[in-house]
């Protein structure tokens, strides 16, 4: 599996493309917007998407994702259902809230939950519920790459921001040391934004959540 990270909306959110380089099959999570943008990546690439996958509905991680999955008629795959009423948001509340243009409510095609797979080409991905920054939170785990991709779970010498409605960073907390610590101390993961980092380094240092 291969990785690309495209940074989108004001607030430079690592909307990530992956593909299976046996089929050219692609999945694009949080395409927050700039669609334009992710199309022109996949163009470049020669790529066929199959998939938008979404980490939880806040609008700079999914305010385009209606859009993408209509333009390239392929599903919509998470977050979790409990993000459910954060999407019904997306036109309004949460466009006042961030500065962001309104994106498109959606329901996905398919709700996704703790021990779920997703699929890309011939490349399977697992799913954890990761709830703290959102209640439906989810994160994707490659583990033939040693990759996952975390949203707004964990950052490089940070963690998510729980002081939004319904966060908790007690769950956040158990969220990263039940799903994310535990995956592997040579695990690299693409944040929802700035650089990316390695379980075993946040693991020992970052100072938020200790291992």
């Amino acid at each position: 599996m291969k990785f690309q990270i495209i940074p989108v909306t004001p607030f430079q959110q690592n909307c990530t493309l992956m593909w299976d380089e046996n089929t050219n099959k692609a999945a694009v999570v949080d395409p927050g917007g700039d669609i334009s943008k992710i199309s022109d990546a996949l163009k470049q690439r020669g790529l066929t998407l199959e998939k938008v996958f979404v980490t939880h509905g806040h609008l700079d991680h999914c305010g385009g994702a209606k859009k993408l999955a209509e333009e390239f008629d392929v599903p919509i795959e998470g977050p979790h259902k409990d993000d459910a009423y954060l999407l019904e948001q997306l036109g309004s509340e949460q466009s006042r809230m961030w500065g962001l243009p309104a994106g498109e409510p959606f329901t996905p095609t398919r709700w996704l939950d703790q021990g779920d797979e997703v699929t890309v080409g011939n490349e399977t991905l697992k799913v954890f519920h990761c709830p703290g920054h959102s209640p439906g939170h989810i994160i994707f785990f490659h583990a033939p790459s040693k990759v996952a991709i975390s949203g707004d779970v964990l950052f490089a010498g940070s963690v998510g921001r729980t002081d939004l409605p319904k966060g908790s960073f007690t769950q956040l907390s158990k969220s990263i040391r039940e799903n994310m610590y535990t995956l592997g101390d040579d695990v690299q993961f693409i944040p929802g934004h700035g650089p990316v980092s390695s379980i075993g380094y946040e693991r020992k240092g970052n100072a938020f959540v200790k291992g």
